[in-house]
């Protein structure tokens, strides 16, 4: 028995390789591509019956794979966009539980009863409601990220998709309640109040009492352990018999604090072996999450056909949710969000476009969560085997109907994703006033009997990094090996040629062992400094920043110019620096790099600078714009 479990749970791991593997290989969605093979495979008569067991899910996946996706996600964003986040994750799942309610109940309900059937309760029809109701945040992230969505956008549906858990599986808590006992409008408020409230309480003293035990851990081993448990104490310490708080909001907000003070609160070695630790954790976990609701199908579908109610019934309240599901986010979103505008005045960070309205409105994919809720209904309930099987098709539906056109979709509405030329000119601006405020404190602490060897060379490591980032930028127009990558050429070289005389020494027995993986550990550091493993997380660095030419050739000018060029003086405008003037706002121009002060500003010298140059595209310096304009011939780019 123990071989055969073993066998099998190698064999899963094997296919999650190999599907994700294949997937990036041939540029397809991983997730919906696992769930078709589950699917697939779930009839393979040397596969063996897998059935989902709820808690295995809501604690074994779901509470990782929230803490995963909450660490990474950015405080400051999610408290940026919370009104668009709350009206999704609450009002949203709400609307939709209440919506699909009453479609399952007309047509379990009202019309089996007419055809001399059991009906289905009211308080089952709402619990459906509840169980496909959240959008799924492993699934949202997965398609959002691929695609190249704004990051607005990208934030808006994580942030949706971290707390929409919670309100959804309070809902469902509320409907199998109701089966004993019909609550009261005070009785269901209070309940979510005590289960989100709770939820945000033991989540924020888990993240406190785990940061204070972090700032004392040194070693990552330990660090990490902790990370990985972190999750599980969030969850268990909400959902214990005396709190009875939400364990999906203790683990995200454990989650979102955590990660925004592991900076302060963990070492560089800390960070980097968590990072790599839960990107390997994650990536088993949400493929696993992919293929394992593939795999239900079969016994799902086996368990329907003894099902006392017609096909054609079945066949029809399964469409109507799935297109209920499908109507009724958008129904909800786009009123809903020119109604807050309208009461509450535009959100801050201005609003959402139409195009991405309707982005939101498709991107709403269902995933684990729903197939493992479904199966918390209490197995008395009326045709229990149906309300399985309908929650299956929505999860199967929604990944392959809105996951796999969601990419069409984007590309038909024209959504700018990321601008890789903004990335780099606000990281090069980010490590260039890093350098000069590590300038200034060497400055402060330096001492007359500080070595000047040992000051040169802190001031010229420093100078090349910040360099390189400048570097990058004016890539795109000429090929040469810059400076930066220079060095890491000859650098890999000569880190190989240590790796050799190392590994020689250890196969001729000269040294401890312990002593050798000690310095083959130093060489892998550097090395990975160098090999820049983790591109694909911040964008690849030999990646084309220019931009592609502008739709119908509106300027010859804007289409020719470089989108960025490395700047002449990236502290600021080059005569204001030189005269000891001020500016308001900086432009680079993208002929010579020269940064000048805007018209705005008193000299107005970027003006000045095509008067004397006649160099005709300029762009914004400012962090977080990325427009060009032409002085020629008078258009924005």
């Amino acid at each position: 028995m123990r071989v055969h479990i073993a066998i099998e749970i190698v064999a899963l791991v094997a296919v999650v390789a190999a599907g994700a593997a294949f997937a990036g290989r041939f540029g397809l969605p991983a997730p919906l591509l696992l769930v078709v093979v589950g699917i697939a495979a779930s009839y393979l008569p040397f596969v063996p019956r897998v059935e989902l067991e709820p808690e295995v899910v809501l604690v074994g996946f779901l509470p990782p794979l929230l803490y995963s996706a909450a660490i990474k996600t950015s405080l400051v964003d999610f408290t940026r966009h919370r009104r668009s986040i709350g009206l999704l994750s609450v009002a949203l799942v709400v609307f939709t539980a209440a919506g699909v309610g009453l479609v399952a109940y007309w047509l379990l309900g009202v019309m089996a009863e007419a055809q001399g059937h059991e009906p289905l309760p009211l308080w089952a029809a709402f619990a459906i409601g509840a169980v496909v109701a959240p959008p799924d945040a492993v699934a949202a992230t997965a398609v959002a990220k691929r695609v190249g969505l704004p990051r607005r956008l990208v934030t808006i549906l994580e942030g949706e998709s971290l707390m929409n858990d919670a309100t959804a599986l309070v809902c469902l808590r509320t409907a199998i309640a109701a089966a004993a006992v019909a609550p009261t409008v005070l009785h269901v408020g209070l309940d979510f109040l005590r289960a989100a409230g709770g939820g945000v309480a033991v989540g924020l003293i888990v993240a406190i009492v785990l940061a204070k035990i972090r700032r004392r851990f040194t070693d990552p081993v330990l660090d990490t352990t902790l990370s990985l448990t972190a999750p599980f104490i969030a969850y268990i310490a909400a959902e214990n018999h005396y709190v009875h708080a939400s364990g999906v909001l203790s683990v995200v907000v454990a989650g979102l604090l955590l990660g925004h003070k592991a900076p302060v609160i963990q070492s560089a070695k800390s960070r980097i072996s968590e990072r790599t630790n839960w990107r390997t954790f994650q990536f088993l976990l949400e493929n696993a999450v992919f293929l394992l609701i593939g795999l239900q199908t079969r016994w799902i579908l086996d368990d329907l056909a003894e099902s006392p109610l017609p096909g054609w019934l079945i066949a029809l309240a399964t469409v109507a949710v799935f297109v209920a599901v499908i109507l009724l986010r958008p129904i909800w979103i786009i009123p809903s969000t020119f109604l807050s505008r309208r009461i509450l005045g535009q959100s801050r960070p201005g609003p959402v476009s139409w195009q991405g309205l309707v982005v939101v409105s498709w991107a709403g994919m269902r995933g684990v969560v729903t197939l493992a809720a479904v199966f918390t209904l209490p197995e008395d309930t009326p045709h229990r085997e149906v309300l399985v099987f309908i929650a299956l098709t929505v999860t199967a539906g929604t990944l392959l109907v809105q996951g796999s056109t969601l990419p069409w979709l984007v590309r038909r509405l024209r959504l700018p994703g990321p601008d890789p030329a903004e990335d780099a000119l606000q990281a090069a601006a980010v490590l260039q006033g890093a350098h000069r405020a590590a300038e200034e404190r060497l400055a402060e602490i330096l001492t007359p009997n500080d070595p000047p060897d040992v000051v040169a060379l802190l001031r010229q490591r420093g100078d090349s990094r910040a360099q390189a980032a400048w570097e990058r930028l004016g890539r795109p127009e000429t090929e040469y090996e810059t400076p930066s990558e220079a060095y890491r050429r000859l650098r890999m070289e000569m880190l190989s040629a240590e790796r050799a005389h190392i590994l020689k020494i250890r196969d001729d027995g000269l040294v401890a062992d312990e002593v050798l993986q000690r310095a083959q550990y130093t060489l892998d550091i550097e090395e990975s400094m160098l090999d820049r493993a983790e591109a694909d997380d911040v964008g690849g660095q030999n990646e084309d920043l220019r931009i592609p030419p502008p739709p119908g050739g509106a300027c010859k000018h804007l289409e020719d110019a470089p989108l960025v060029r490395i700047p002449n003086t990236p502290e600021g405008c080059e005569e204001c620096l030189a005269e000891g003037g001020t500016w308001v706002h900086l432009r680079l121009c993208l002929g010579c790099g020269h940064v000048g002060c805007c018209d705005s500003s008193v000299m107005k010298h970027a003006s000045k600078h095509y008067d004397s140059t006649h160099h005709p595209v300029m762009r914004s310096f400012e962090p977080g714009e990325n427009w060009r304009w032409c002085f020629e011939d008078e258009k924005l780019g």
